[in-house]
């Protein structure tokens, strides 16, 4: 999912260099502040106040394993890498794609989900698959891996809308205000679940593996988190969290 543009990560990163990197200001020992952006269901949203979903149920269980306690921290997904940079979150889980671009400057867990691209459209639409998308009003939501893909392919022969939220990309397609909308999967489903008159294309594109981001400065937490996220795979744990959202 979710490419943040490679000029915000380096003005971020000329701001820590510049200004210095507060380490951890919201933590203490025992606790990690884990930043995440809940419009991006079933991975992570918001139910009865509370933010939810696969990536909650898996990092409360990492979590537990290297025994510290964990407070989510609802942020706009493109000031994530910012509040981690500049110490006020310890670490991020929120249906992040592992880039190269992002390599350079964070760590990434070993990958904990496989996704890949969907197309959403009306019943009835003209599209049958990612080609047709060629000529047309396409939504994406900013820095989403949707957002990268179609730039790439149609940046000179289709109108692209880029919106803040993945909520008002679905709005725009169901108001007719764009032809189709590229999204991850697995959120598409979501989406189009609870959005009558919308489908999702049975094609996809752009595979991409989701993990979770810590500071460049941090090996130790990345190894404990790695190794918990392997005994869980191992003990069951991963499966039977994955069964709950995805199994259905």
């Amino acid at each position: 999912m979710k490419k943040v543009l490679l000029l915000i990560l380096v003005s971020v990163l000329s701001s820590v260099m510049l200004f210095g990197c507060k380490k951890n200001d919201a933590a203490s020992a025992d606790t990690l502040i884990v930043g995440t952006n809940p419009e991006f269901p079933p991975f992570e949203y918001i139910e009865q106040g509370n933010i939810v979903g696969f990536d909650v149920d898996l990092m409360n269980e990492v979590s537990k394993i290297i025994g510290k306690k964990v407070v989510f921290k609802n942020m706009a997904f493109d000031s994530l890498l910012i509040a981690m940079q500049t110490g006020k979150i310890n670490c991020i889980i929120s249906g992040m794609t592992a880039t190269d671009e992002r390599r350079q400057h964070v760590n990434f867990s070993m990958p904990y989900f496989v996704s890949k691209q969907a197309v959403i459209v009306p019943d009835g639409s003209d599209i049958q698959k990612f080609e047709d998308l060629k000529g047309k009003k396409i939504g994406v939501v900013i820095g989403y891996t949707g957002d990268m893909v179609v730039t790439d392919m149609y940046k000179d022969t289709s109108s692209i809308t880029r919106y803040e939220a993945t909520g008002q990309a679905i709005m725009a397609l169901s108001a007719k205000k764009v032809d189709a909308t590229v999204l991850d999967m697995e959120p598409a489903k979501e989406y189009v679940a609870n959005n009558e008159g919308l489908k999702v294309l049975d094609t996809a594109l752009a595979e991409e593996e989701y993990s979770i981001a810590l500071p460049k400065d941090n090996t130790a937490l990345l190894d404990e988190i790695n190794k918990a996220l392997q005994t869980m795979k191992e003990n069951g744990t991963y499966d039977k969290i994955y069964s709950k959202y995805f199994d259905k």
